[in-house]
C-alpha cells in the first residue's frame, strides 16, 4: 500500500514506478521464513562468555549473519551500526553472528567497523556451522527479525528493509496540525496544506515548499513524512497541488514546467508574507525537483536558504528531444497539439516545446546555496547520472545515492525522508 501511494498514476508504466526483484529473491530463498518459530541456540561471544538466544525472550531481536572476511559485510556495516545506534535505545537487541575463524581477525574486523553489540560465533568455516544451517542462511551478509513472541518476523539480505521494519514498529503517535488554504497560481487557484509548529506571539520559524512530480500531487506518504518531522521539530511547511494535478484548478495538458515554476514562485510569495516565516526551502521530487531547482537558480540563494532534490527529472529535456515520454512516442519537432497518456490525461504540445529547449541545469547553476541531493541507483524513470550533475554544479551539495533504490524510494521511504529532514533541520538551524 505504501510503495503505491508513492507512484505516479501511470498505468502504463507501473513497473518502473514500483520495486523491480531484489537480491532476497536470488540470495534469501532458503532463510528462515516469517511466522516460524526462531531457533534458538547456544554460542560463545567475543569474550569467550556463553549466549543463548532465549535469554532475550520477550525483546525484538535482529540476527545479522556476517564475517570480517566479507567485503559485502564490511560495506553494510556502517548502516548495520547506525541502526543499532538507533534501536537499541528503543529496546531493539542486535547480535551479530559472525563466520570468522580467527577470533583476532573477528575481533580486529570489530573494532575497525565500530560494531559494539553483541557478538556470537562458532569458529567454523561457514557451511559448517549448525547456526547457518538451522537459519538457512546460504549468503553473507543476511538479517533476521525476531519478533517479541520468538517468531521470524523478517529474513532478508537487504539493511533497508529491516530499518523499515524497525522504523514501523515504533509509531511516533504525533497528530499533525495541517491548514488547508488556496493561493492563486499561474493557471489558476491552487489547493495547499500549511503546517507549521506552535508559535509564541512574534516568533518566527522557516518555511520549506514542497514541489511534487509529473501526474503526483501534494499528499502522500513522501512528502508527509518530511512535513510531520519539520512540524514536530520546529519548522514549518507547505504542500500545493500544481496547476492541472489535483484538487487544483487547470487542464492538466496545459501543464509546462516554466508554469510549474511560475507556480512555485507565487506559492514563494505568499509565504514570504507570512509574518511568522524567517527563511524559506525548497523541496522537489521528479519533475517537481527540476521546477525547485530551476525555481531556486532564478530567485538566488539570497531569497532560498536550501534545496533538496529527490530523484530530479532532468531527464524530461532528452525524453523531448529523443521525441517519447512515458512510453508514447511523437515528433518532437513537430509535435501534436497533445499526447495520449494514461486514464485520459493529454500531455501538451506546449509542454514539449518548452521541454526541449529547457535550460535545466543552466538554470540551477544560478543557485549556489546549501543543497542535498537524493537519488537511487535502481531508478528506471530517471537515471541517477542526472540527479549527480546537479552535485557536480552545485559546490558544496550533499549527494546520497541510494543503492538499488526506484524513482518513489519504495525499497524504505524512510531512509530517504530522513535524510531530507535531517538536512534541512540542521541547515535551517544556521543563522
Amino acid at each position: 500500500m505504501l510503495a503505491a501511494l508513492l507512484m505516479v498514476a501511470v498505468a502504463t508504466v507501473k513497473a518502473q514506478f514500483g520495486p523491480e526483484p531484489d537480491f532476497d529473491t536470488k540470495y534469501a530463498t532458503e532463510l528462515v521464513k516469517p511466522g516460524t518459530v526462531a531457533p534458538d541456540f547456544k554460542m560463545k561471544t567475543i569474550d569467550g562468555k556463553t549466549f543463548r538466544l532465549s535469554s532475550l525472550k520477550g525483546k525484538t531481536v535482529v540476527l545479522d549473519f556476517w564475517a570480517s572476511w566479507c567485503p559485502d559485510c564490511r560495506k553494510d556495516a556502517p548502516e548495520v551500526v547506525r541502526m543499532y545506534n538507533e534501536y537499541h535505545q528503543q529496546g531493539v537487541e542486535f547480535v551479530g553472528v559472525s563466520m570468522d575463524t580467527d577470533v583476532e581477525a573477528w575481533r580486529k574486523g570489530c573494532e575497525a567497523l565500530g560494531i559494539e553489540f553483541t557478538q556470537v560465533s562458532e569458529l567454523k568455516k561457514f557451511k559448517e556451522t549448525d547456526i547457518a544451517k538451522a537459519y538457512g542462511v546460504k549468503w553473507i551478509p543476511s538479517m533476521v527479525v525476531i519478533d517479541k513472541e520468538g517468531k521470524v518476523a523478517l529474513s532478508t539480505v537487504l539493511t533497508y528493509k529491516v530499518d523499515k521494519y524497525l522504523k514501523e514498529l515504533r509509531p511516533t503517535g504525533f497528530q499533525p496540525q495541517r491548514e488547508r488554504l488556496t493561493i492563486d497560481g499561474d493557471h489558476g487557484r491552487l489547493q495547499a496544506v500549511i503546517q507549521k509548529p506552535e508559535l509564541a506571539a512574534g516568533q518566527q520559524c522557516p518555511m520549506v515548499v514542497f514541489c511534487h512530480g509529473f501526474g503526483g500531487s501534494k499528499d502522500g506518504p513522501l512528502f508527509e513524512l518530511i512535513t510531520d518531522s519539520l512540524q514536530r521539530h520546529g519548522v514549518a511547511s507547505i504542500r500545493f497541488d500544481f496547476n492541472g494535478h489535483g484538487e487544483s484548478e487547470g487542464k492538466f495538458e496545459d501543464m509546462t514546467v516554466p508554469n510549474e515554476i511560475e507556480d512555485a514562485k507565487k506559492v514563494i510569495a505568499y509565504v514570504r508574507d507570512l509574518r511568522y516565516v524567517s527563511k524559506i526551502a525548497l523541496v522537489g521530487h521528479s519533475q517537481g525537483g527540476v521546477v525547485a531547482a530551476m525555481t531556486a537558480g532564478e530567485l538566488g540563494a539570497a531569497d532560498i536558504a536550501a534545496v533538496a532534490l529527490m530523484a530530479p527529472a532532468a531527464v524530461l529535456r532528452d525524453d523531448a528531444i529523443r521525441g517519447s515520454t512515458f512510453g508514447k512516442t511523437y515528433n518532437p519537432l513537430d509535435p501534436p497539439e497533445y499526447v495520449e497518456l494514461w486514464g485520459g490525461q493529454k500531455l501538451g504540445g506546449k509542454y514539449i516545446t518548452t521541454a526541449f529547449r529547457l535550460p535545466i541545469y543552466e538554470t540551477a547553476a544560478k543557485y549556489q546555496g546549501p543543497a542535498l541531493i537524493i537519488h537511487g541507483t535502481g531508478d528506471r524513470v530517471v537515471p541517477y547520472t542526472y540527479g549527480l550533475r546537479f552535485h557536480q554544479q552545485w559546490p558544496g551539495s550533499q549527494y546520497v545515492e541510494q543503492e538499488y533504490f526506484d524513482h518513489g524510494f519504495s525499497q524504505n521511504i524512510y531512509r530517504t525522508t530522513d535524510t531530507v529532514t535531517s538536512f534541512l533541520l540542521k541547515v535551517l538551524s544556521q543563522r
